[in-house]
């Protein structure tokens, strides 16, 4: 068995598209990043992709390649799943916490977990999904920025 960390933020802008964990949020204010930028989702590409000791998402994913430009994240989710079932491994869990001073992400914290669930290819037992405030400290305290920490734990698959 091996674990993995991850980790990614994005800065807010308005106009911009809100996307966390593969679900579209109605906020005015979205992610600004080269792809995407779900800091959900590339979060535990980071943290499958270190447990599997197969380097980072700018490594596998790099933001100088245009063929990533608003590309949709689960593109790397799925991409890394396939990387990691070539290589006999299995993911066993993940748990992911958000940090975000708004919205307020209680009531879609179950809808993202169901959806890494399913891009994952797992029960949704095995996902777990939390939200933190930054009780107006920092960048995330001020709504400037979401960030996002994941833990994968993966298997090796038996011959």
């Amino acid at each position: 068995m091996r674990v993995g960390i991850g980790h990614d933020s994005h800065r807010l802008e308005a106009g911009r598209p809100l996307i966390l964990g593969g679900v579209r949020i109605d906020h005015p204010r979205g992610l600004v990043g080269h792809s995407d930028a779900d800091v959900v989702l590339h979060a535990l590409t980071d943290a499958l992709l270190g447990a599997a000791g197969m380097g980072d998402i700018g490594d596998a994913f790099p933001d100088t390649d245009p063929a990533y430009r608003g590309c949709d994240s689960k593109v790397f989710i799925r991409d890394t799943l396939a990387r990691l079932n070539r290589a006999g491994w299995r993911i066993v869990n993940v748990d992911v916490t958000i940090f975000a001073q708004e919205p307020k992400l209680g009531p879609v914290k179950d809808r993202m977990r169901r959806q890494v669930a399913d891009l994952l290819g797992l029960d949704a037992a095995y996902v777990n999904i939390k939200a933190k405030t930054g009780e107006g400290v920092g960048t995330i305290g001020r709504a400037e920025v979401i960030a996002c920490q994941a833990v994968a734990l993966i298997t090796g698959l038996t011959p």
